[in-house]
């Protein structure tokens, strides 16, 4: 095993593109543990009868059918917003969404209702599954990363599991590999992630919490290694634009790594003494380095702040301060965002994030202007956070309005409390 190894850390694995199947065919719960025995059955169907082939698939077309009637359902009640300004009352389009699948649902089978998963409430953000086992949360690098530190802060007795890429945290809790993600968002000192809002379109997770987190970054070196001798500096492009000043005056060579985390681990592996890493001092400890200065960004103050992820939403309360976070596009028109963010306005809604996207999809359209001709222009999505719950009927009569009068398209990606507590 390297020296730089944690023996604690050496057998926990890293998800990747190429191990998540793995992984998936050998998770063994619920829906999960359906889908391996039916690939079981049929790349080893020896010593299995046709007829038991046939009654599991029922089963399992079962169990499919009523798995996507209670997403479908959870989905619109979280999704769909009131319409004529009536307040919404939690469960009645659930309830209604069942209500119309009864005609074409299986005989005989209610009684497996209740063994599918209940939907996540605020209570749940730091606790632990009912069965006692732990909460499993992936995040984006390696052990000492500061996404696997914001896991901690959420739930501080669950099972972190790292991913190679983000999109891979996403495809980990969607095949029910893990319980949660946390996925960081945007910085104090660096702004937002882009990716990251392409990708939370991209899948349909529900947003459930967030976490705002202080970052303090760490010159990190080899054992003996001076603060001079360092030539070059490894670490995520974000962390080396935080830390600008303090690189500018050691005149060293800047080399972008995929996270904090793994620049100190390749600095570790590879030991040249005249590379060092900006990550954590949790980093500093796994892998065998020096901290060789503390607290080297820019600004004291740099807060990252982290959205944490599930299958399905919580059912949001008024019982604490909550933020929402919705996507929209709009209709051409002078001053339609104008109009647009009003509906917020009118009914003392604070936004605290408005960030817009090129549209991938439709990236340009054509605008006719009568003094010069066609014009073509981008086409946004706008994602907005409002500090209001969606258990509120002025946050659901705002999301109404929009949708009626300017949106040609609305998603609510959650609902959920705010982080108050750095």
């Amino acid at each position: 095993m390297p020296y730089w190894v944690s023996p604690k850390l050496a057998n926990k694995p890293l998800l990747t593109n190429h191990n998540l199947l793995h992984l998936a065919e050998t998770s063994c719960s619920g829906f999960q543990h359906l889908l391996r025995c039916e690939w079981l059955l049929n790349v080893h169907p020896s010593g299995n009868s046709g007829a038991a082939l046939i009654s599991f698939k029922l089963d399992l077309e079962k169990f499919r059918k009523w798995e996507c009637c209670r997403f479908g359902a959870l989905t619109q009640q979280a999704i769909t917003p009131v319409e004529d300004e009536k307040p919404h009352v939690p469960g009645v389009e659930s309830s209604g969404a069942i209500e119309r699948t009864r005609g074409n649902e299986p005989r005989g089978f209610h009684k497996d209702l209740n063994l599918l998963p209940k939907p996540l409430t605020a209570n749940d953000l730091s606790s632990s599954p009912s069965d006692g086992s732990k909460v499993r949360v992936a995040y984006q690098g390696l052990p000492g990363a500061y996404s696997e530190a914001a896991a901690l802060k959420a739930y501080p007795k669950c099972e972190t599991v790292p991913c190679d890429q983000f999109e891979e945290t996403f495809k980990a809790v969607e095949l029910w590999l893990v319980d949660k993600a946390v996925l960081p968002i945007e910085n104090s000192v660096g702004g937002s992630i882009h990716r990251n809002y392409d990708l939370l379109l991209r899948h349909r997770l529900h947003i459930v919490g967030e976490v705002q987190m202080q970052v303090n970054h760490c010159l990190l070196g080899l054992p003996g290694t001076r603060k001079e001798e360092i030539k070059s500096v490894l670490s995520h492009p974000m962390a080396l634009a935080q830390c600008d000043m303090m690189l500018c005056d050691l005149g060293v060579l800047r080399i972008s790594a995929h996270d904090t985390a793994g620049a100190a681990q390749m600095v570790a592996s590879t030991g040249l003494r005249e590379t060092g890493a900006i990550a954590s001092a949790k980093a500093a400890e796994i892998y065998g380095l020096d901290i060789l200065a503390e607290n080297i960004q820019d600004d004291k103050d740099n807060i990252t702040r982290f959205l944490i992820l599930a299958r399905e939403p919580i059912i949001p309360g008024t019982d604490r301060p909550y933020k929402t976070s919705i996507v929209f596009t709009l209709e051409e028109g002078p001053g339609v965002l104008f109009k647009a963010l009003s509906v917020f306005a009118l009914r003392s809604i604070n936004l605290s994030k408005i960030e817009s996207r090129p549209r991938k999809q439709h990236p340009s359209s054509v605008v006719d202007n009568s003094n010069e001709g066609s014009a073509k222009h981008f086409d946004y999505l706008f994602f907005i956070d409002f500090e209001a719950s969606m258990a509120e009927p002025r946050a659901q009569y705002a999301l109404g309005h929009l949708q009626q009068e300017f949106a040609r398209f609305l998603r609510v990606l959650g609902s959920y409390p705010i982080d108050t507590v750095l």
